[in-house]
C-alpha cells in the first residue's frame, strides 16, 4: 500500500493486472485506496477487490475429534487442485504450530490463519485462559511463521457482546466466543481491539494483511441484520481507516446466514461503512434447513453477495453444521463457490468468454474441449466414462439428442431433401 500510494506499479501489481485483464494503473490505485489487497506466495499471486475477479477461499484444519495432519494436508491439496484462490488454517487440535507449518509447506497458494485459537487452544490444555500478552504473540508468531493474512476478531466491543442477549444464536464464530469468554471473565475490553494498533505495526513491518473477523455474524437467518452486527460493523469501519493510515491492507469479513431480500443491503453498507474495503463473506447462508446440502445454500447466497459487490467468498462444504469435512466435501465445497463466483462475475465484468468456448463445443458435441472448459472437469468425465453413450451424444437421450439430431438433418438437407431422415442413420 505504501508503493502504491507513491505512484509506483510493481511487477506483483502488473501480474495481477495481466491475468485480471485491466489496466495496472487501475489495480495500484485500488490498493492504495485499501479497495484491491494484494496476497504473494511463491510464483502465486492473488488481488481481491474492486474491479477484479471474485475469489474464492476454502478452510481447513483438525479438530480436537480429528487431528490428523495427513488428512489435512490432502485437503489442501484437492482444494489448490480444484481452483481454490487461497485456504484458511483453522486447526484448534493436535500441535497447532505443526499443522499450520505443514499446510503452508503443502499450499502453493496464499495461507490464512486465526491466531486467536493458537492462544486460547494451548491455554485451554493448562486449564487456564490467555493472558493478554499470548493473544498479541500468538498474532505475532502466526506472521513469522509466514501466513498472508490473519483474521483478527478487533471489531467485537463489550456493547456489541451485549446486544447479542437478545439473539436465538448468540454467537456462532469459535474467535468470537473465546474472546467473549475472555472479555467476560475478565470485565474487559476486548485486547484486539485495545491493541489494534500494536496489530497495525506487527501487519506493517510483515506486510500481512488483517482481516477483519465477523465474530458476531448472524448463526442464524432470524438473528441477520440486527445491532449486534450493525454495532460490529460500525467498528469494522473505524478500524479500516486506521488501517489505511497506517498503509495496512485490510480485509472486513462478513455473514453468515442472510435471508435473499436483505444480501444486497448487507454490501452495500458494508462497503460504505468500511470505505471500500474488500469484503469476505461465508456464503452468505439464505437458509437455515439446507443440512448436508449447505455448500448449495452458500453459493446461492455467494452468487448474489458478489454481484452486489462482495469481493472474496468463502467456502462452506456440504458438512457444515455436521461434522469436519472430508476431502470430497472441501471439492464440493470449492466447485460450489467457484461456481457463485463465476456466475456473479459473468454480471459484473462479463466473464463469459469461456462460457462460449463451452456453448460451441457443445454444438460440435466436442467431449474434450467440453471438459477443457469445465470449470472443475473431474467429476464430468467420470460421468462420461461410466455412463457415456454409444454415439457421440450423452446418454441422457441417446440416439434422441437434440444436438445430434439437428446436425443430421442439415446433413440430409444438403443432400437431399426426399430423403428420409431416421435417428441414427447418418
Amino acid at each position: 500500500m505504501k508503493l502504491a500510494k507513491r505512484g509506483v506499479v510493481t511487477s506483483t501489481v502488473k501480474k495481477i493486472a495481466k491475468d485480471e485483464k485491466v489496466n495496472a494503473e487501475r489495480v495500484r490505485n485500488g490498493v492504495a485506496k485499501g479497495k484491491i489487497v494484494v496476497m504473494e506466495k511463491g510464483e502465486e499471486v492473488c488481488g481481491i477487490g474492486a474491479g477484479l475477479r471474485t475469489k474464492v477461499n476454502a478452510n481447513v484444519g483438525t479438530s480436537t475429534d480429528f487431528a490428523r495432519v495427513e488428512e489435512e494436508v490432502r485437503k489442501v491439496k484437492a482444494a489448490v487442485e480444484a481452483g481454490t484462490d487461497t485456504v484458511m488454517d483453522l486447526s484448534t487440535g493436535g500441535n497447532l504450530e505443526a499443522v499450520l507449518k505443514r499446510i503452508i509447506r503443502a499450499s502453493r497458494v496464499p495461507v490464512g490463519t486465526v491466531p486467536v485459537y493458537s492462544a486460547f487452544v494451548n491455554s485451554f490444555k493448562k486449564g487456564e485462559l490467555p493472558r493478554e500478552e499470548d493473544i498479541l504473540k500468538a498474532v505475532e508468531r502466526h506472521m513469522q511463521l509466514g501466513v498472508n493474512f490473519v483474521t483478527v476478531h478487533a471489531a467485537m466491543r463489550r456493547k456489541g457482546l451485549d446486544l447479542t442477549k437478545s439473539r436465538i444464536m448468540r454467537i456462532v464464530s469459535r474467535g468470537g466466543c473465546m474472546l467473549a469468554a475472555w472479555m467476560m471473565k475478565n470485565e474487559k475490553e476486548n485486547p484486539l481491539y485495545t491493541n489494534f494498533d500494536y496489530l497495525l505495526e506487527l501487519a506493517e513491518d510483515r506486510d500481512v494483511i488483517l482481516s477483519l473477523g465477523d465474530a458476531l455474524r448472524p448463526g442464524c437467518l432470524s438473528d441477520s441484520t440486527d445491532r449486534a452486527q450493525m454495532h460490529e460493523l460500525i467498528t469494522q469501519g473505524e478500524l479500516v481507516k486506521r488501517a489505511h493510515e497506517r498503509n495496512v491492507s485490510v480485509i472486513c469479513e462478513g455473514p453468515g446466514h442472510v435471508p435473499i431480500e436483505k444480501i444486497e443491503a448487507n454490501i452495500m453498507l458494508q462497503k460504505k461503512i468500511c470505505s471500500g474495503a474488500p469484503f469476505y463473506v461465508l456464503g452468505p447462508l439464505v437458509t437455515d434447513i439446507a443440512v448436508g446440502y449447505d455448500h448449495i445454500s452458500s453459493a446461492i447466497g455467494g452468487a448474489i453477495a458478489a454481484k452486489a459487490g462482495a469481493d472474496f467468498l468463502c467456502v462452506v462444504t456440504p458438512s457444515e453444521h455436521v461434522a469436519l469435512p472430508r476431502v470430497e466435501d472441501v471439492v464440493d465445497g470449492v466447485v460450489a463457490m467457484r461456481i457463485a463466483a463465476h456466475a456473479a462475475d459473468i454480471a459484473k465484468r462479463m466473464d463469459n468468454e469461456v462460457d462460449l468456448e463451452m456453448s460451441k463445443a457443445r454444438a460440435e458435441l466436442d467431449w474434450r474441449k467440453q471438459f477443457d472448459c469445465a470449470i472443475y472437469d473431474k467429476k464430468a468425465r467420470e460421468y462420461r466414462k461410466k455412463r457415456g453413450s454409444r454415439s457421440r451424444a450423452c446418454s441422457m437421450c441417446g440416439d434422441y439428442c437434440a444436438i445430434k439430431i439437428m446436425k443430421e438433418l442439415e446433413g440430409v438437407s444438403a443432400h437431399s431433401k426426399d430423403e428420409q431422415y431416421r435417428p441414427g442413420k447418418h
